[in-house]
Protein backbone atom coordinates (compact mmCIF):
# COMPACT_ATOMS: atom_id res chain seq x y z
CA UNK A 1 0.00 0.00 0.00
CA UNK A 2 2.89 2.36 0.62
CA UNK A 3 4.23 1.42 -2.40
CA UNK A 4 0.90 2.25 -4.46
CA UNK A 5 0.88 5.46 -2.42
CA UNK A 6 4.31 6.56 -2.93
CA UNK A 7 3.34 5.86 -7.46
CA UNK A 8 0.07 8.09 -7.15
CA UNK A 9 1.50 10.71 -5.57
CA UNK A 10 4.46 10.39 -8.25
CA UNK A 11 1.75 10.41 -10.96
CA UNK A 12 0.25 13.45 -9.59
CA UNK A 13 3.48 15.54 -9.43
CA UNK A 14 3.87 14.30 -12.74
CA UNK A 15 0.67 15.19 -14.19
CA UNK A 16 0.85 18.45 -12.60
CA UNK A 17 4.61 19.22 -13.64
CA UNK A 18 2.92 19.38 -17.16
CA UNK A 19 0.44 21.81 -16.53
CA UNK A 20 1.37 24.94 -18.59
CA UNK A 21 1.17 28.54 -17.65
CA UNK A 22 -2.01 29.23 -18.76
CA UNK A 23 -3.57 26.11 -16.99
CA UNK A 24 -2.15 27.13 -13.70
CA UNK A 25 -4.08 30.54 -13.99
CA UNK A 26 -6.91 29.55 -15.48
CA UNK A 27 -7.06 26.71 -12.20
CA UNK A 28 -6.13 29.81 -9.99
CA UNK A 29 -8.15 31.98 -11.32
CA UNK A 30 -11.70 29.47 -10.52
CA UNK A 31 -10.33 28.64 -7.77
CA UNK A 32 -9.92 32.57 -6.49
CA UNK A 33 -13.29 32.79 -8.17
CA UNK A 34 -14.74 30.42 -6.15
CA UNK A 35 -13.41 31.99 -3.34
CA UNK A 36 -14.89 35.02 -3.71
CA UNK A 37 -18.11 33.58 -4.56
CA UNK A 38 -18.76 31.81 -1.26
CA UNK A 39 -17.49 35.29 0.53
CA UNK A 40 -19.43 36.93 -1.66
CA UNK A 41 -22.69 34.87 -0.84
CA UNK A 42 -21.67 34.80 2.95
CA UNK A 43 -20.95 38.45 3.20
CA UNK A 44 -24.58 39.04 1.18
CA UNK A 45 -26.26 37.23 4.02
CA UNK A 46 -24.52 38.91 7.03
CA UNK A 47 -25.70 41.88 5.20
CA UNK A 48 -28.89 40.96 4.58
CA UNK A 49 -29.82 39.61 8.22
CA UNK A 50 -28.54 42.85 9.82
CA UNK A 51 -30.57 44.95 6.91
CA UNK A 52 -33.38 43.00 8.21
CA UNK A 53 -33.16 42.97 11.81
CA UNK A 54 -32.57 47.05 11.16
CA UNK A 55 -35.85 47.02 8.64
CA UNK A 56 -37.79 45.42 11.84
CA UNK A 57 -36.44 47.25 14.96
CA UNK A 58 -37.20 50.84 12.55
CA UNK A 59 -39.87 50.06 10.37
CA UNK A 60 -41.77 47.49 13.59
CA UNK A 61 -40.50 47.86 17.11
CA UNK A 62 -39.33 51.31 17.69
CA UNK A 63 -42.51 52.83 15.57
CA UNK A 64 -44.94 50.36 17.64
CA UNK A 65 -43.31 50.92 21.27
CA UNK A 66 -43.98 55.09 20.03
CA UNK A 67 -47.84 54.37 18.89
CA UNK A 68 -48.39 52.17 22.44
CA UNK A 69 -47.15 55.40 24.34
CA UNK A 70 -49.33 57.71 22.10
CA UNK A 71 -52.29 55.55 22.65
CA UNK A 72 -51.74 56.28 26.60
CA UNK A 73 -51.68 59.33 26.26
CA UNK A 74 -54.40 60.07 24.16
CA UNK A 75 -56.64 57.92 26.48
CA UNK A 76 -55.13 59.51 29.83
CA UNK A 77 -56.27 62.63 28.25
CA UNK A 78 -60.10 61.22 27.85
CA UNK A 79 -59.58 60.02 31.25
CA UNK A 80 -58.28 63.96 32.26
CA UNK A 81 -61.42 65.09 30.36
CA UNK A 82 -64.44 62.70 31.45
CA UNK A 83 -63.16 63.40 35.01
CA UNK A 84 -62.76 67.29 34.81
CA UNK A 85 -66.41 67.35 32.80
CA UNK A 86 -67.59 65.15 35.50
CA UNK A 87 -66.38 67.22 38.82
CA UNK A 88 -67.02 70.88 37.51
CA UNK A 89 -69.42 70.69 35.05
CA UNK A 90 -67.85 72.67 32.43
CA UNK A 91 -67.90 71.54 28.61
CA UNK A 92 -64.79 72.94 28.34
CA UNK A 93 -63.40 69.75 29.48
CA UNK A 94 -64.95 68.18 26.75
CA UNK A 95 -62.10 69.19 23.95
CA UNK A 96 -58.91 67.16 25.48
CA UNK A 97 -61.25 64.01 25.70
CA UNK A 98 -62.88 64.75 22.29
CA UNK A 99 -58.85 65.34 21.01
CA UNK A 100 -58.01 62.80 22.61
CA UNK A 101 -60.57 60.05 21.12
CA UNK A 102 -59.00 61.62 17.68
CA UNK A 103 -55.50 60.57 18.94
CA UNK A 104 -56.48 57.34 19.55
CA UNK A 105 -58.26 56.56 16.58
CA UNK A 106 -54.96 57.56 15.00
CA UNK A 107 -52.82 55.67 17.56
CA UNK A 108 -54.89 52.64 16.65
CA UNK A 109 -54.72 52.34 12.99
CA UNK A 110 -50.80 52.42 12.81
CA UNK A 111 -50.97 50.60 16.04
CA UNK A 112 -52.52 47.34 14.61
CA UNK A 113 -50.30 46.49 11.57
CA UNK A 114 -47.33 46.82 13.48
CA UNK A 115 -47.99 44.29 16.26
CA UNK A 116 -48.48 40.75 13.81
CA UNK A 117 -46.65 39.13 17.31
CA UNK A 118 -49.79 36.64 18.99
CA UNK A 119 -48.94 37.91 21.85
CA UNK A 120 -48.36 41.79 20.97
CA UNK A 121 -51.95 41.38 19.01
CA UNK A 122 -53.60 40.02 22.36
CA UNK A 123 -51.83 42.78 24.28
CA UNK A 124 -53.24 45.63 21.93
CA UNK A 125 -57.06 43.37 21.91
CA UNK A 126 -56.87 43.74 25.41
CA UNK A 127 -56.43 47.02 25.64
CA UNK A 128 -58.98 47.95 23.10
CA UNK A 129 -61.56 45.75 24.93
CA UNK A 130 -60.73 47.51 28.51
CA UNK A 131 -60.54 50.93 26.97
CA UNK A 132 -64.32 50.45 24.99
CA UNK A 133 -65.41 48.98 28.19
CA UNK A 134 -64.56 52.42 30.21
CA UNK A 135 -65.49 54.30 27.44
CA UNK A 136 -69.24 52.58 27.20
CA UNK A 137 -69.53 53.06 30.94
CA UNK A 138 -68.13 55.65 32.00
CA UNK A 139 -66.90 58.55 29.22
CA UNK A 140 -69.91 58.18 26.89
CA UNK A 141 -72.33 58.48 29.17
CA UNK A 142 -70.69 61.50 30.94
CA UNK A 143 -69.74 63.58 27.71
CA UNK A 144 -73.16 62.83 26.13
CA UNK A 145 -75.00 64.40 29.33
CA UNK A 146 -75.72 67.47 30.04
CA UNK A 147 -73.43 69.72 32.52
CA UNK A 148 -75.93 68.96 35.19
CA UNK A 149 -76.47 65.48 34.95
CA UNK A 150 -73.16 64.97 34.11
CA UNK A 151 -71.67 65.70 37.59
CA UNK A 152 -74.35 62.92 39.23
CA UNK A 153 -73.46 60.41 36.80
CA UNK A 154 -69.76 60.89 37.12
CA UNK A 155 -70.39 60.89 41.08
CA UNK A 156 -72.40 57.64 40.79
CA UNK A 157 -69.74 55.98 39.13
CA UNK A 158 -66.36 57.49 40.10
CA UNK A 159 -65.28 53.90 41.69
CA UNK A 160 -66.46 52.03 38.81
CA UNK A 161 -64.89 54.56 36.34
CA UNK A 162 -61.74 54.34 38.90
CA UNK A 163 -61.44 50.60 38.60
CA UNK A 164 -61.83 50.33 34.75
CA UNK A 165 -59.03 53.10 34.30
CA UNK A 166 -57.39 51.37 36.33
CA UNK A 167 -57.57 48.02 35.09
CA UNK A 168 -56.89 49.80 31.38
CA UNK A 169 -53.76 51.28 32.79
CA UNK A 170 -52.35 48.08 34.11
CA UNK A 171 -52.73 46.85 30.11
CA UNK A 172 -51.36 49.66 28.86
CA UNK A 173 -48.54 49.05 30.76
CA UNK A 174 -48.00 45.30 30.09
CA UNK A 175 -48.34 46.01 26.70
CA UNK A 176 -45.48 48.69 26.86
CA UNK A 177 -43.38 46.75 28.87
CA UNK A 178 -43.80 44.11 26.11
CA UNK A 179 -43.39 45.71 22.66
CA UNK A 180 -39.93 47.10 25.22
CA UNK A 181 -39.06 44.02 25.82
CA UNK A 182 -39.00 43.35 22.07
CA UNK A 183 -37.41 46.14 20.92
CA UNK A 184 -35.10 45.20 23.26
CA UNK A 185 -34.72 41.79 22.25
CA UNK A 186 -34.88 43.35 18.70
CA UNK A 187 -31.54 45.67 19.74
CA UNK A 188 -29.79 42.81 20.95
CA UNK A 189 -30.26 40.62 18.14
CA UNK A 190 -28.91 43.72 15.66
CA UNK A 191 -25.60 43.96 17.64
CA UNK A 192 -24.85 40.09 17.21
CA UNK A 193 -25.99 40.81 14.00
CA UNK A 194 -23.74 43.86 13.23
CA UNK A 195 -20.93 41.73 15.23
CA UNK A 196 -21.22 38.32 13.11
CA UNK A 197 -21.15 40.84 10.28
CA UNK A 198 -17.86 42.73 11.14
CA UNK A 199 -16.44 39.52 12.19
CA UNK A 200 -17.36 37.60 8.69
CA UNK A 201 -16.16 40.60 7.13
CA UNK A 202 -13.00 40.59 8.75
CA UNK A 203 -12.55 37.09 8.26
CA UNK A 204 -13.11 37.84 4.01
CA UNK A 205 -10.51 40.47 4.75
CA UNK A 206 -8.47 37.77 6.07
CA UNK A 207 -8.92 35.35 3.39
CA UNK A 208 -8.44 37.98 0.73
CA UNK A 209 -5.20 38.83 1.76
CA UNK A 210 -4.04 35.43 1.86
CA UNK A 211 -5.86 34.39 -1.50
CA UNK A 212 -3.36 37.28 -2.96
CA UNK A 213 -0.40 36.14 -1.09
CA UNK A 214 -0.96 32.82 -2.52
CA UNK A 215 -1.20 34.49 -6.22
CA UNK A 216 1.65 36.26 -5.58
CA UNK A 217 3.80 33.66 -4.55
CA UNK A 218 2.63 31.41 -6.62
CA UNK A 219 3.61 33.65 -10.13
CA UNK A 220 6.56 34.91 -8.19
CA UNK A 221 7.52 31.11 -7.89
CA UNK A 222 5.96 29.20 -10.88
CA UNK A 223 6.29 32.59 -13.21
CA UNK A 224 8.57 35.33 -12.60
CA UNK A 225 11.45 33.69 -10.98
CA UNK A 226 12.02 31.06 -13.55
CA UNK A 227 11.69 34.01 -16.39
CA UNK A 228 14.43 36.16 -14.06
CA UNK A 229 16.26 32.96 -13.89
CA UNK A 230 16.01 32.19 -17.95
CA UNK A 231 16.16 35.76 -18.52
CA UNK A 232 19.69 36.22 -16.82
CA UNK A 233 20.98 33.21 -18.61
CA UNK A 234 20.07 34.21 -21.87
CA UNK A 235 21.68 38.34 -21.07
CA UNK A 236 24.87 36.18 -19.93
CA UNK A 237 24.87 34.01 -23.15
CA UNK A 238 24.00 37.38 -25.07
CA UNK A 239 27.36 39.21 -22.86
CA UNK A 240 29.63 36.26 -24.74
CA UNK A 241 28.86 33.25 -22.27
CA UNK A 242 28.29 30.42 -24.85
CA UNK A 243 28.84 27.92 -22.61
CA UNK A 244 26.38 29.05 -20.09
CA UNK A 245 23.13 26.54 -20.01
CA UNK A 246 20.00 27.32 -19.48
CA UNK A 247 17.82 25.75 -17.75
CA UNK A 248 14.11 26.05 -17.37
CA UNK A 249 11.60 25.50 -14.06
CA UNK A 250 8.27 25.77 -13.65
CA UNK A 251 5.54 25.33 -15.90
CA UNK A 252 5.62 23.03 -18.99
CA UNK A 253 5.81 26.10 -21.48
CA UNK A 254 8.49 27.83 -19.50
CA UNK A 255 10.22 24.65 -19.42
CA UNK A 256 9.75 24.39 -23.36
CA UNK A 257 10.80 27.74 -23.84
CA UNK A 258 14.22 26.90 -21.84
CA UNK A 259 14.71 24.28 -23.70
CA UNK A 260 13.73 25.84 -27.16
CA UNK A 261 16.42 28.78 -26.05
CA UNK A 262 19.16 25.93 -25.07
CA UNK A 263 18.89 24.63 -28.76
CA UNK A 264 19.43 27.84 -30.25
CA UNK A 265 22.41 28.36 -27.58
CA UNK A 266 24.11 25.09 -29.14
CA UNK A 267 22.95 26.03 -32.58
CA UNK A 268 24.76 29.17 -32.18
CA UNK A 269 27.56 27.54 -30.62
CA UNK A 270 28.00 25.34 -33.58
CA UNK A 271 27.37 28.49 -36.06
CA UNK A 272 30.31 30.36 -34.02
CA UNK A 273 32.77 27.61 -34.10
CA UNK A 274 32.05 26.94 -38.08
CA UNK A 275 32.32 30.95 -38.31
CA UNK A 276 35.57 31.06 -36.48
CA UNK A 277 37.12 28.02 -38.62
CA UNK A 278 35.85 30.00 -41.97
CA UNK A 279 37.10 33.45 -40.28
CA UNK A 280 40.14 31.83 -40.11
CA UNK A 281 40.84 30.59 -43.29
CA UNK A 282 39.66 33.98 -44.85
CA UNK A 283 41.94 35.74 -42.85
CA UNK A 284 44.77 33.23 -44.20
CA UNK A 285 43.32 33.50 -47.59
CA UNK A 286 42.93 37.63 -47.26
CA UNK A 287 46.78 37.10 -46.01
CA UNK A 288 48.15 35.17 -48.91
CA UNK A 289 45.69 37.11 -51.34
CA UNK A 290 47.61 40.33 -49.87
CA UNK A 291 50.86 38.77 -49.71
CA UNK A 292 50.20 37.67 -53.90
CA UNK A 293 49.28 41.07 -54.41
CA UNK A 294 52.24 42.53 -52.71
CA UNK A 295 54.42 40.20 -54.99
CA UNK A 296 52.83 40.76 -58.07
CA UNK A 297 53.30 44.57 -57.66
CA UNK A 298 56.60 44.12 -56.34
CA UNK A 299 57.05 41.82 -59.84
CA UNK A 300 55.24 44.19 -61.93
CA UNK A 301 57.41 47.58 -60.64
CA UNK A 302 60.85 45.18 -60.74
CA UNK A 303 60.42 43.93 -64.04
CA UNK A 304 58.89 47.09 -65.26
CA UNK A 305 61.96 49.04 -63.85
CA UNK A 306 64.75 46.52 -64.63
CA UNK A 307 63.09 45.96 -68.15
CA UNK A 308 63.85 50.02 -68.66
CA UNK A 309 67.57 49.15 -69.33
CA UNK A 310 67.99 46.75 -71.78
CA UNK A 311 64.89 47.93 -73.89
CA UNK A 312 66.19 51.38 -74.29
CA UNK A 313 69.83 49.53 -75.52
CA UNK A 314 67.42 47.82 -77.58
CA UNK A 315 65.54 50.83 -78.94
CA UNK A 316 69.20 52.56 -79.32
CA UNK A 317 71.00 50.08 -81.08
CA UNK A 318 68.33 49.96 -83.56
CA UNK A 319 67.75 53.45 -83.94
CA UNK A 320 71.28 53.94 -84.41
CA UNK A 321 71.10 50.63 -87.36
CA UNK A 322 68.48 52.67 -88.89
CA UNK A 323 70.09 55.95 -88.87
CA UNK A 324 73.45 54.57 -90.10
CA UNK A 325 72.62 51.64 -92.82
CA UNK A 326 68.85 53.64 -93.61
CA UNK A 327 68.74 53.68 -97.51
CA UNK A 328 72.00 51.58 -97.66
CA UNK A 329 70.04 48.02 -97.65
CA UNK A 330 67.28 47.01 -99.46
CA UNK A 331 63.74 47.67 -98.57
CA UNK A 332 63.10 44.93 -97.23
CA UNK A 333 66.26 45.28 -94.57
CA UNK A 334 64.54 49.02 -93.84
CA UNK A 335 61.24 47.90 -93.25
CA UNK A 336 62.36 45.15 -90.62
CA UNK A 337 64.74 48.10 -88.84
CA UNK A 338 61.21 50.14 -88.60
CA UNK A 339 59.52 47.41 -87.33
CA UNK A 340 62.21 46.66 -84.81
CA UNK A 341 62.62 50.43 -83.58
CA UNK A 342 58.48 50.91 -83.47
CA UNK A 343 58.13 47.48 -81.87
CA UNK A 344 61.21 49.16 -78.92
CA UNK A 345 59.09 52.11 -78.96
CA UNK A 346 56.15 50.77 -77.75
CA UNK A 347 57.75 48.55 -75.75
CA UNK A 348 59.16 51.09 -74.12
CA UNK A 349 55.95 53.24 -73.57
CA UNK A 350 53.64 50.03 -72.30
CA UNK A 351 56.50 49.49 -69.85
CA UNK A 352 55.83 52.64 -68.60
CA UNK A 353 52.15 52.75 -68.08
CA UNK A 354 52.15 49.46 -66.43
CA UNK A 355 55.01 51.35 -63.96
CA UNK A 356 52.33 54.59 -63.60
CA UNK A 357 49.57 51.54 -63.55
CA UNK A 358 51.09 49.55 -60.22
CA UNK A 359 52.07 52.90 -58.65
CA UNK A 360 48.30 53.78 -58.39
CA UNK A 361 47.56 53.46 -54.49
CA UNK A 362 51.58 52.45 -53.84
CA UNK A 363 53.79 55.10 -54.51
CA UNK A 364 51.59 58.12 -54.30
CA UNK A 365 49.74 58.27 -51.58
CA UNK A 366 49.46 61.65 -49.74
CA UNK A 367 46.11 62.44 -48.80
CA UNK A 368 45.61 66.05 -48.30
CA UNK A 369 43.20 69.21 -49.77
CA UNK A 370 43.37 69.38 -53.20
CA UNK A 371 42.49 72.55 -55.58
CA UNK A 372 41.32 70.60 -58.64
CA UNK A 373 41.27 73.88 -60.23
CA UNK A 374 45.49 74.07 -59.81
CA UNK A 375 45.51 70.47 -60.90
CA UNK A 376 43.68 71.42 -64.01
CA UNK A 377 45.62 74.19 -65.02
CA UNK A 378 48.89 72.17 -64.76
CA UNK A 379 47.21 69.22 -66.95
CA UNK A 380 46.22 72.30 -69.45
CA UNK A 381 49.78 73.23 -69.80
CA UNK A 382 51.33 69.53 -70.57
CA UNK A 383 48.78 69.05 -72.83
CA UNK A 384 49.33 72.55 -74.44
CA UNK A 385 50.95 71.51 -77.72
CA UNK A 386 48.62 68.75 -78.41
CA UNK A 387 45.70 71.29 -77.54
CA UNK A 388 47.26 73.77 -80.20
CA UNK A 389 47.92 70.93 -82.68
CA UNK A 390 44.68 69.70 -82.97
CA UNK A 391 42.94 73.15 -82.42
CA UNK A 392 41.18 71.95 -79.51
CA UNK A 393 38.83 73.67 -77.29
CA UNK A 394 38.78 72.60 -73.40
CA UNK A 395 36.38 74.54 -70.79
CA UNK A 396 35.09 73.46 -67.62
CA UNK A 397 32.75 74.81 -64.74
CA UNK A 398 34.28 76.21 -61.56
CA UNK A 399 36.07 73.54 -59.94
CA UNK A 400 35.78 72.05 -56.08
CA UNK A 401 38.57 71.19 -53.41
CA UNK A 402 38.49 67.99 -52.35
CA UNK A 403 40.97 65.38 -50.40
CA UNK A 404 43.28 63.19 -52.41
CA UNK A 405 46.38 62.70 -54.13
CA UNK A 406 47.56 65.13 -56.12
CA UNK A 407 49.69 63.54 -58.28
CA UNK A 408 47.04 60.62 -59.08
CA UNK A 409 44.02 63.49 -59.81
CA UNK A 410 46.48 64.84 -61.76
CA UNK A 411 47.49 61.41 -63.72
CA UNK A 412 43.28 61.29 -64.01
CA UNK A 413 42.23 64.86 -65.36
CA UNK A 414 45.37 63.78 -68.05
CA UNK A 415 44.27 60.34 -69.38
CA UNK A 416 41.03 61.68 -69.52
CA UNK A 417 41.24 65.02 -71.28
CA UNK A 418 44.10 63.47 -73.74
CA UNK A 419 41.85 60.30 -74.87
CA UNK A 420 39.22 63.05 -75.19
CA UNK A 421 41.84 64.78 -77.72
CA UNK A 422 43.29 61.35 -78.87
CA UNK A 423 39.56 59.86 -80.03
CA UNK A 424 38.49 63.16 -81.88
CA UNK A 425 36.09 63.02 -84.99
CA UNK A 426 38.03 63.41 -88.11
CA UNK A 427 35.34 66.52 -89.59
CA UNK A 428 35.49 68.32 -86.21
CA UNK A 429 37.76 70.22 -84.05
CA UNK A 430 37.61 68.73 -80.54
CA UNK A 431 35.19 70.26 -78.08
CA UNK A 432 35.82 69.19 -74.33
CA UNK A 433 33.53 70.35 -71.33
CA UNK A 434 34.32 69.50 -67.67
CA UNK A 435 31.58 69.45 -65.70
CA UNK A 436 31.26 69.51 -62.02
CA UNK A 437 28.07 69.44 -59.61
CA UNK A 438 27.93 68.30 -55.45
CA UNK A 439 24.91 66.40 -54.81
CA UNK A 440 24.16 64.36 -51.02
CA UNK A 441 27.96 64.86 -50.30
CA UNK A 442 30.24 63.62 -52.67
CA UNK A 443 31.34 65.57 -56.21
CA UNK A 444 30.15 63.93 -59.58
CA UNK A 445 32.12 65.05 -62.47
CA UNK A 446 31.55 64.87 -66.70
CA UNK A 447 33.77 64.87 -69.08
CA UNK A 448 31.97 65.32 -72.27
CA UNK A 449 33.72 65.54 -76.05
CA UNK A 450 32.46 65.56 -79.65
CA UNK A 451 34.20 62.62 -81.03
CA UNK A 452 33.99 59.27 -82.02
CA UNK A 453 32.04 58.30 -79.08
CA UNK A 454 32.29 54.38 -77.24
CA UNK A 455 29.59 52.12 -78.49
CA UNK A 456 27.64 50.50 -75.33
CA UNK A 457 28.40 47.39 -75.46
CA UNK A 458 31.68 48.28 -74.90
CA UNK A 459 30.82 51.04 -71.61
CA UNK A 460 32.51 48.48 -69.28
CA UNK A 461 35.11 46.49 -71.69
CA UNK A 462 37.06 50.35 -71.76
CA UNK A 463 38.24 50.21 -68.22
CA UNK A 464 39.72 46.87 -68.55
CA UNK A 465 43.49 46.64 -68.46
CA UNK A 466 44.90 46.48 -71.72
CA UNK A 467 41.43 46.64 -73.55
CA UNK A 468 41.54 48.43 -76.80
CA UNK A 469 38.73 49.24 -79.49
CA UNK A 470 40.72 50.10 -82.18
CA UNK A 471 44.12 49.32 -83.98
CA UNK A 472 47.48 51.11 -82.62
CA UNK A 473 47.70 52.18 -86.09
CA UNK A 474 44.01 53.98 -86.45
CA UNK A 475 45.23 55.38 -82.88
CA UNK A 476 48.47 54.97 -80.83
CA UNK A 477 47.74 53.64 -77.42
CA UNK A 478 48.60 50.42 -74.79
CA UNK A 479 44.86 50.43 -73.40
CA UNK A 480 45.87 51.05 -69.78
CA UNK A 481 44.68 54.87 -69.55
CA UNK A 482 41.18 54.30 -68.62
CA UNK A 483 41.81 51.46 -66.54
CA UNK A 484 44.49 53.89 -64.45
CA UNK A 485 41.44 56.49 -64.48
CA UNK A 486 39.35 53.57 -62.58
CA UNK A 487 41.99 52.83 -60.20
CA UNK A 488 42.51 56.42 -59.35
CA UNK A 489 38.51 56.97 -59.21
CA UNK A 490 37.74 54.02 -57.04
CA UNK A 491 41.41 54.90 -54.54
CA UNK A 492 39.85 57.76 -54.13
CA UNK A 493 35.93 56.48 -52.72
CA UNK A 494 34.53 56.84 -56.24
CA UNK A 495 32.95 55.31 -59.15
CA UNK A 496 33.47 56.33 -62.77
CA UNK A 497 31.32 54.54 -66.25
CA UNK A 498 30.41 55.93 -69.65
CA UNK A 499 27.00 57.98 -69.80
CA UNK A 500 24.63 55.57 -71.24
CA UNK A 501 22.39 58.27 -72.01
CA UNK A 502 24.53 60.88 -74.37
CA UNK A 503 25.35 59.97 -77.67
CA UNK A 504 27.36 62.76 -79.28
CA UNK A 505 30.21 62.04 -78.77
CA UNK A 506 31.66 60.25 -75.22
CA UNK A 507 30.63 61.05 -71.67
CA UNK A 508 32.94 60.16 -69.10
CA UNK A 509 31.31 60.52 -65.35
CA UNK A 510 32.72 59.89 -61.90
CA UNK A 511 32.80 60.88 -58.57
CA UNK A 512 34.75 61.71 -55.81
CA UNK A 513 33.83 62.41 -52.05
CA UNK A 514 33.57 66.54 -50.71
CA UNK A 515 36.38 67.93 -48.66
CA UNK A 516 34.98 69.12 -45.45
CA UNK A 517 32.61 71.67 -45.64
CA UNK A 518 35.34 74.49 -44.46
CA UNK A 519 37.15 73.44 -47.94
CA UNK A 520 34.49 75.86 -50.33
CA UNK A 521 34.96 75.73 -53.89
CA UNK A 522 35.95 78.45 -55.83
CA UNK A 523 33.98 80.90 -58.05
CA UNK A 524 34.75 81.67 -61.43
CA UNK A 525 33.28 81.05 -65.19
CA UNK A 526 34.75 78.41 -67.23
CA UNK A 527 38.12 79.07 -69.10
CA UNK A 528 39.37 77.73 -72.31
Amino acid sequence: MMQTAIETESSDKGALSGWTTRRWLRTGVATTLAVLAVLGSLGGWAMWRTSQITSELVDDRSPALIEAMRLEQALVNQETGIRGYGLSGRSDFLQPYAQGVKEEKAALSVLRPLVTERRAAADLAEVERLAGTWQRRIADPVSAAPAEEAVALATERAAEGKSDFDALRRAMTRQQDRLLDERDEATGTLRRAELLRNWMFAGICVVIVLVAALIFEGLRRGVTDPLTRLGTAAREVAQGRFDRSLVGTGPADLRQLAMDAEAMRQRLVEELKFSEQARTLLDEQADDLKRSNTELEQFAYVASHDLQEPLRKVSSFTQLLQRRYGGQLDDKADQYIAFAVDGANRMQTLINDLLAFSRVGRVHNDHQTVDLESVMDKVLDDLSVTIEETNAEITHEPLPTVVGDATQLGMLWQNLLSNAIKFRSPDRSPRVRVGAVCEAGEWTFSVTDNGIGIAPEFHDKVFVLFQRLHTKDAYPGTGIGLAMCKKVVEFHGGTISIDADHTTGTRVVFTLPAAAPSAAAPQGGGRP
